[in-house]
């Protein structure tokens, strides 16, 4: 059974928000606010934000930045996850990833459904570890960051959230790092 335990602290989490777009400023990029006001709502850290081109270079090499700076624990990206010519997100992420997380996608789909049928296949939303950095990649709409946030990462980046949760195996992310160090050959 899903359930909070108030046995448990709240561990706030450094989060970084990227919007990809080659049409936003900070000004009017609803969909980062979005997800600045729910994280900040939920008590975590906004740790840095962005706004990025449509270019795959532009997006891999902020993404990449953030997951190796360890005062990022979690990146979320917003737009470029649909089929145009522009829409690069996922290809320019997906390399960086480690591990995917393909129930992430399972479970949006699946939440965006409900709210707009069968136009939820028109997401490309994925996500995975890179850098022992959690990383979410969210279609660039208000309501689909509001979906994921709601639905899913406010759930999944509580410590409190039973019968588990993403902040409990964040110390061990980078296991394979360190166990590859270990090995002697």
């Amino acid at each position: 059974m899903v359930a909070s335990d108030k046995t448990r602290s709240f561990i706030p989490l450094a989060i970084a928000v990227l919007t990809v777009s080659d049409t936003r400023s900070e000004g009017d990029d609803r969909s980062g606010n979005t997800l600045v006001e729910r994280l900040t709502a939920a008590g975590h850290t906004l740790a840095a934000r962005a706004i990025v081109p449509d270019e795959v270079e532009a997006i891999r090499g902020q993404v990449d930045r953030w997951s190796r700076d360890p005062a990022v624990d979690v990146v979320i990206t917003t737009g470029g996850t649909g089929f145009t010519g522009r829409d690069v997100t996922p290809e320019a992420i997906e390399p960086l990833f480690e591990k995917r997380m393909d129930g992430f996608s399972a479970v949006f789909h699946r939440i965006s459904y409900d709210k707009i049928g069968t136009s939820t296949l028109q997401s490309r939303a994925t996500a995975g570890v890179a850098n022992a950095t959690y990383i979410f990649v969210l279609p660039g709409s208000p309501g689909a960051c509001r979906d994921a946030w709601d639905g899913i990462l406010a759930a999944q980046l509580d410590y409190r959230h039973r019968p588990c949760n993403f902040v409990e195996i964040m110390p061990r992310l980078d296991e394979h790092l360190r166990r590859g160090a270990s090995i002697s050959v």
